[in-house]
């Protein structure tokens, strides 16, 4: 543990010591085609948070950007001489070059803002790896589909156990494997309750400016409500909270919609019922 932290201190201080690059390029699977809920969730969290920075990036999209990852995870960026891959990682980089969004928070807020944080990273992020690859509809229609699309045959097929694999793994380390669909739509739920009493009828969760937890809250809602799914209840019970969907219409609007390439009007979707 401690060579962990000591590898992650050189690490921090050699990036702070090298200022933002204008030609960052964050990688991603093509969004269409071949990305996976919580895939999309993580980018447009990430995104969000870039644009929220004013930090200048370019989005490439890689049928292998997976396999191009350092952490086997999407999304990440190439910022000068550094790579760093997943959501958290990336906010912490771009905090070394003294760019934060919650620096104007006392410690009370801060604490309150990691706690939704992390309550959205529990619920929503294992919901959607849940309903992605647990979900047996949504595994076929959708998920192994977009998996296997980019790869050549056998090894997609390999490649789609061994990550339904890992993710069911992953799900009963968090207790989560015992769990029926409706269990995990009720904490769906009870996490947009408690999101949308913290919002109330701010502009923001913290007021008029944006912070870590509205780039991270933004990825997964609006990931949601894009998404069709065989099952679009998740979609369903966001809906029912229209401060969160606004939320969601506010940033695609601010941070969004001058970019053409991530345009995607909510009111316009689709979705399967």
């Amino acid at each position: 543990m401690p060579s962990v932290l000591l590898t992650e201190s050189v690490v921090a201080g050699l990036s702070a010591a090298e200022s933002w690059q204008e030609d960052t390029k964050l990688y991603q699977p093509f969004e269409v085609e071949q990305i996976l809920l919580p895939d999309n969730a993580a980018c447009l969290s990430v995104k969000a948070f870039l644009r929220m920075c004013n930090l200048s990036f370019q989005v490439e999209m890689r049928t292998n950007a997976e396999s191009m990852s350092p952490s086997g995870n999407v999304p990440f960026i190439r910022s000068g001489t550094f790579t760093v891959a997943d959501v958290e990682p990336i906010i912490n980089f771009v905090q070394t070059k003294g760019k934060s969004l919650s620096s104007h928070l006392d410690n009370a807020e801060k604490a309150d803002m990691k706690a939704y944080i992390s309550l959205v990273n529990i619920v929503l992020h294992n919901a959607e790896l849940y309903v992605s690859w647990c979900d047996n509809p949504t595994l076929q229609e959708v998920t192994k589909p977009r998996f296997i699309s980019s790869l050549p045959w056998p090894v997609n097929h390999i490649l789609c156990w061994q990550t339904k694999h890992a993710v069911k793994k992953k799900l009963k380390s968090a207790d989560w494997n015992s769990k029926t669909l409706e269990d995990v739509y009720e904490l769906v739920d009870n996490c947009c309750y408690a999101l949308s009493e913290r919002l109330g009828t701010q502009k923001f969760f913290f007021g008029e400016n944006p912070t870590e937890l509205d780039a991270i809250v933004f990825g997964h809602l609006f990931a949601i409500l894009t998404t069709p799914l065989p099952d679009n209840r998740m979609c369903t019970i966001l809906r029912e909270y229209q401060n969160l969907v606004d939320l969601c219409q506010r940033i695609d609007v601010n941070y969004f919609q001058k970019h053409s390439d991530d345009d995607i009007d909510i009111e316009n979707i689709e979705l399967e019922s």
